[in-house]
């Protein structure tokens, strides 16, 4: 729900409060699925986009196509571009979420990724096409630090882990999408050459027009305005949930647990955050590298050269490549939707080790098959669909990872710089390796592939066996102390006490007026 912007932050005070406290207590609502639905949906588009664009490349370079540019233009340079401006864009947008707010950088990331993709879909020429395939790249890439930010910050602890690995593996719901929309646009019996892929981006479009106005009903993280010094609207958004949660279960919430003592200030530099992570932080940074680099490379391992294995190796149709990828795009989200709630129960050092490790494993027995000439087509997809169920669970706690075990200050940039690298690794140096192995037609390479992406994810295993945090079901501000934080106090409220954020005295000057209490 939308509240009035303060007219002017007061930072530089010490307050003690209980909203972390109190988010944390909630009990999963109406409200939650609003944050869900408005936050999450977005990867269901990049999704879509992705599939879509390798999908239709030879389509688009046919003559008749409406657009001068050849394949190796689409699925290299573009793809690189969309890969580039993924990984500046999270950069980018993940300073100023950090800086300005979750609200208005998740608002801001989603338009220009519409007005981007909206862009492409009337591309006449190829540098056109190129241009906004790199823009469309740079508004996902800073969705992923807005929109992973704001979700742990207003989830409860308790459904922390399930919820954040449902999103993320929801983009395969859209690689699904796309890989059956693509069959139907390329399809000239039902549309032309130069209007079916151009439909294709222009629904992509029209989808994030609906996102984004469901998205103006999320607030901004209390959490976020806590610490740059816009207590009473975060009091006016907590308090807002809270009557709408007890309205909807007809009940009274119970009492929060802890308090916390922060003292309120605008920004924070590049050179606290560097300090943070790779200093204080440096065995959380090696453990976010490592679960990164491993699925990026697992997955190029897989899916990079894709169509060009069934078709080469098992003489699949190259139109009909896209109902395979659908099969093992559904056991992808499949993983994070059935395996999501253990993060939060089992924990998860248990099950972030133990799904990179069984992907891995499953990946070596997969290339030792195939070494073999034990498998099929289907085979090969059903060995794939197994190894995916589990990497595509680990993948998205690796973003998971990254999001809760730095301190809320540092969080956004903290996503995307992993997300960055991770993006990079995948996209850039995961093709240049695999490009070779999988074009060169023998076995032996192939296999060789499967090994490498293998390897690494049961290294990444490894390293989480060791040094993942157990943070399921805990506050975020226990997890990593906030920068901003004076103590962490464990009061718990008087009984039948109305919590409210106090505020202490800013330097030279009287004590603030208390914020507006609770109903």
């Amino acid at each position: 729900m939308a509240t009035a912007e303060a007219p002017s932050p007061q930072t530089g005070r010490t307050i003690t409060t209980d909203i972390p406290a109190r988010l944390d207590r909630l009990p999963w609502s109406r409200w939650h699925w609003t944050i869900v639905i408005g936050l999450g949906t977005v990867w269901i588009l990049d999704g879509l986009e992705v599939t879509v664009v390798g999908n239709i490349a030879g389509r688009l370079a046919e003559p008749g196509s409406g657009l001068s540019i050849t394949s190796g233009q689409i699925t290299g340079v573009a793809a690189a571009l969309y890969v580039a401006g993924a990984c500046s864009g999270a950069l980018f947008w993940g300073r100023l979420t950090d800086r300005f707010g979750r609200k208005k950088l998740f608002m801001i990331t989603l338009a220009v990724y519409l007005a981007a993709t909206a862009l492409t879909a009337v591309s006449w020429e190829a540098w056109w096409f190129l241009l906004f395939r790199f823009l469309t790249g740079f508004g996902i890439g800073g969705e992923y630090a807005a929109i992973n930010s704001a979700i742990d910050e207003l989830i409860p602890a308790d459904y922390r882990g399930r919820v954040d690995l449902v999103i993320n593996g929801s983009f395969w719901l859209g690689a699904v999408g796309g890989s059956l929309l693509s069959i139907v646009a390329l399809d000239t019996g039902l549309l032309a050459r130069n209007v079916g892929w151009r439909l294709t981006f222009a629904l992509g479009a029209v989808l994030a027009l609906v996102i984004l106005l469901v998205r103006r009903h999320v607030p901004e993280s209390p959490r976020w305005l806590l610490i740059h010094g816009r207590d009473r609207e975060a009091e006016e958004i907590v308090s807002g949930i809270e009557r709408q949660v007890e309205q909807r279960t007809g009940g009274t919430l119970p009492q929060p647990r802890g308090e916390l003592e922060i003292r309120q200030r605008e920004s924070v530099t590049f050179l606290e955050i560097a300090r943070t992570v790779f200093g204080r932080y440096r065995r959380r940074a090696v453990l976010g590298f490592s679960l990164f680099i491993g699925q990026a490379f697992l997955y190029n391992a897989i899916t990079f050269g894709f169509g060009a294995i069934l078709t080469r190796f098992f003489a699949v149709p190259a139109d009909r490549t896209g109902y395979y990828f659908a099969v093992i795009a559904v056991g992808n989200f499949c993983g994070p939707l059935l395996l999501g709630r253990l993060f939060d129960t089992v924990g998860r050092r248990m099950m972030i080790s133990s799904t990179y490790l069984l992907s891995g494993l499953l990946l070596f027995g997969t290339a030792w098959l195939f070494d073999r000439g034990a498998l099929s087509a289907g085979t090969l997809t059903a060995c794939w669909c197994a190894v995916l169920f589990f990497a595509s669970a680990g993948a998205s706690s690796a973003y998971l990872t990254v999001s809760e075990i730095f301190p809320m200050e540092t969080r956004a940039m903290s996503i995307a710089f992993f997300y960055a690298l991770g993006t990079a690794a995948g996209g850039i140096s995961g093709p240049l390796l695999f490009a070779d192995l999988t074009g060169t037609g023998r076995v032996g390479d192939t296999v060789l592939a499967f090994s490498i992406g293998a390897a690494l994810m049961c290294a990444a295993g490894l390293v989480a066996a060791f040094l993942a945090v157990r943070a399921e079901r805990r506050s975020l501000e226990d997890i990593a102390r906030p920068l901003t934080a004076v103590a962490d106090r464990a009061r718990g409220a008087a009984k039948g006490a109305r919590p409210s954020s106090r505020r202490s005295p800013g330097p030279g000057g009287p004590a603030a007026p208390p914020a507006a209490s609770r109903p």
